[in-house]
């Protein structure tokens, strides 16, 4: 009789610490990154104020941590709200720029990737043709004007970061199309009678996951940013709506005096950054079937 391998003997808590202890950063990114999504999902339920409700009287009061009240666990702002339930309003804003923007601009991007990639000649260089315009200008100026003329709502900043942003998943795109093209399984394919559209997306497509998925992290990375330097600026989220970099820009004034105002939304950026990242990291491991050592 055949004895099951040593790993299958296992108990299942050895096996999931086992998998976790060799995909760390995928643990910990997704820890970060979901923690943050729940508590914006569930701010309405958690948060302990409104994040609009002032309080001119408990302006300025310091975290908890720092000596402050407990009713205000991270202190309050310059107009008295509650710098906990700002933040956590705060997070739903800059995750609703980063994933509509991702969504939008990877749709846009691996079309034309897909496009040039695989059909070359005219349809390439019309692909190179717009990557390089895209290339040439400047998103952070590009956002400021577009923004500052047309408006600064949600849906506005998701669009005009998405036009900024899809250059990435088209350059990756193109790139390993052109590299997979002419590989066996896509001739087999074309033997057996498959159409391009079938080739295009159920053959190559699934082949370009993990490249995409880094692409998408380093993106939605990149849109925060953006959505928050432009907030910061006073064209992104407009009060009394809540966003990281609008927290950033109210308390600038304090910075000397009381610098936790800038520190706490600055440093919940800096986390939320690292957790995409680290999650993008994990996923691009796992999907190439490849395992980071210990240490």
């Amino acid at each position: 009789m055949a004895l099951n391998p040593p790993s299958s003997r296992r108990p299942v808590w050895r096996r999931t610490v086992l998998w976790c202890f060799h995909h760390k950063s995928l643990v910990f990114g997704a820890a970060i990154v979901g923690t943050l999504v729940l508590a914006a999902l569930l701010a309405p339920l958690l948060a302990p104020y409104s994040p609009f409700s002032q309080d001119l009287d408990g302006r300025l009061v310091p975290p908890w941590f720092l000596g402050g009240s407990r009713a205000h666990i991270l202190g309050t702002d310059p107009l008295g709200r509650d710098y906990l339930t700002r933040l956590m309003y705060g997070a739903r804003a800059s995750l609703s720029v980063a994933g509509g923007t991702v969504l939008i601009s990877s749709i846009a991007g691996i079309s034309l990737g897909l496009l040039g990639g695989f059909y070359g000649g005219r349809t390439d260089l019309v692909v190179m043709y717009l990557i390089t315009v895209r290339l040439s200008l400047p998103s952070v100026l590009v956002a400021l004007s577009v923004v500052g003329l047309i408006g600064s709502s949600l849906l506005i900043i998701m669009v005009v970061l998405a036009c900024l942003l899809w250059d990435q998943f088209a350059i990756v795109t193109r790139s390993l199309v052109m590299q997979l093209r002419d590989r066996e399984f896509v001739l087999a394919a074309r033997s057996a009678g498959c159409s391009n559209f079938r080739i295009l997306f159920a053959d190559i497509l699934p082949c370009l996951m993990a490249p995409l998925i880094a692409v998408a992290t380093l993106e939605m990375a990149h849109a925060i940013m953006l959505e928050a330097a432009l907030s910061f600026l006073g064209l992104g989220i407009r009060p009394p709506m809540a966003s990281w970099g609008l927290m950033i820009a109210e308390a600038r004034e304090f910075v000397f005096f009381e610098p936790w105002l800038v520190n706490v939304p600055g440093f919940s950026l800096l986390i939320l950054v690292l957790g995409i990242n680290l999650l993008g990291e994990g996923l691009s491991g796992v999907l190439r079937g490849q395992t980071r050592s210990p240490g």
